[in-house]
């Protein structure tokens, strides 16, 4: 006889009844038969499964995934949204919008890697990611778009570097070359930061989490705008009133976005899979996420554009409040995803509405109804 971790899970094994001697026939457990007793699994009803899932077990296995994720979804944000904000600035001319936001992309972006590095627990694994180009994986494409942002954003923000220390980089012949591509490459990081700001919620809607898949439509625009009202925050703390206006608009326009497509998102989902994002640590992050938007881009109206000292340290508040919103937001999806995995209830229940809703369409003709 041999033994299995899984036997704790196994249950008990009902008793023979009467004595009677098995045969030798094969009978399948036919009524009257002496091996109907001896099943090693017993029937289980349908409302038992569809309550607790197999002997209790989730339906869905939630990815090992913890805090540096959630870190990682929130500074790919803030990489991607300050690489626009630093294009435009490149485009209209303002110089200090544009070195803080190049040196905020390459900051966060070299972060991000650092906390994705420490989820994957060796550095090499990610180095494994990028050994083929997969379009239809959404991993596969965010490893490429994540390197060639640090790329791109890299040699901008060496470029303003070098600017700032007065030439004095140890560039030698490089430094005409440096200065030819700076251009090009702020651009081309600009080009790049929608992508990379978004991706993130491609990946989480393309797993089997039921939280994450029931959003899978609206979710990028949610982190598209969560990562403009984190750029422009970002934008509000470092850059002096008479360039900040770029900044104030972007995160006017993302606390709007944020606002409005979460709350379509949540109007859209399936109704049990929608809960987590209501209850517990992910509710009170989606909670606080909405109520700091609104705040902070109340605040970066009035304030973000005036000068004087008090005013720049209210703008200031407000571009840290526009920020821990963000975060609230991108953190309360990440957690609410996992606590979606949980429960074999979120999985199931929106399963059979979908099921009934093809059955009354009349849609009886493929494996998934003949199941």
């Amino acid at each position: 006889m041999t033994s299995s971790e899984y036997d704790q899970f196994r249950p008990p094994r009902p008793e023979r009844r009467g004595g009677r001697k098995d045969n030798g026939r094969k009978d399948n457990g036919r009524k009257g038969s002496g091996r109907a007793a001896d099943l090693m699994v017993p029937t289980v009803e349908v409302a038992e499964l569809d309550e607790h899932g197999y002997y209790g077990r989730p339906v869905v296995k939630a990815p090992p995934w913890e805090w540096p994720i959630g870190l990682y979804l929130f500074l790919g944000g803030v990489a991607g949204g300050s690489a626009v904000l630093g294009a435009g600035a490149q485009l209209t001319g303002r110089e200090t919008l544009r070195r803080n936001t190049r040196l905020a992309g390459l900051g966060a972006a070299s972060l991000g890697a650092l906390a994705l590095v420490a989820d994957l627990g060796r550095p090499e694994r990610f180095l494994h990611m990028m050994r083929t180009f997969k379009v239809t994986s959404p991993m596969s494409v965010g490893s490429w778009i994540l390197t060639g942002y640090s790329g791109l954003v890299g040699v901008a923000a060496v470029g303003e570097v070098d600017r700032m220390t007065g030439d004095r980089l140890p560039l030698g012949p490089l430094r005409p070359v440096l200065r030819a591509v700076e251009p090009v490459s702020g651009l081309g990081a600009g080009l790049m930061g929608a992508p990379l700001a978004a991706y993130t919620a491609v990946l989480l809607g393309d797993t089997a989490m039921p939280t994450w898949h029931a959003a899978h439509r609206d979710l990028p625009f949610v982190f598209v705008s969560s990562a403009s009202l984190a750029a422009g925050g970002l934008a509000l703390v470092t850059t002096p009133a008479n360039e900040v206006g770029p900044a104030r608009n972007l995160a006017v326009l993302g606390v709007i976005g944020d606002v409005v497509a979460t709350r379509l998102m949540e109007k859209r989902m399936d109704p049990v899979a929608a809960e987590p994002l209501h209850h517990g640590t992910p509710g009170n992050l989606m909670r606080w996420a909405e109520r700091l938007a609104v705040a902070g881009g109340l605040g970066a109206t009035l304030f973000g554009g005036r000068s004087g000292r008090a005013r720049r340290l209210l703008a200031a508040a407000s571009g840290i409040t526009l920020m821990a919103a963000s975060a609230c937001t991108r953190f309360g999806v990440f957690e609410a995803g996992l606590e979606s995995a949980k429960d074999p209830r979120y999985t199931m229940e929106p399963q059979r509405r979908r099921l009934e809703a093809r059955r009354a369409a009349g849609i009886t003709d493929d494996s998934i109804i003949g199941l």
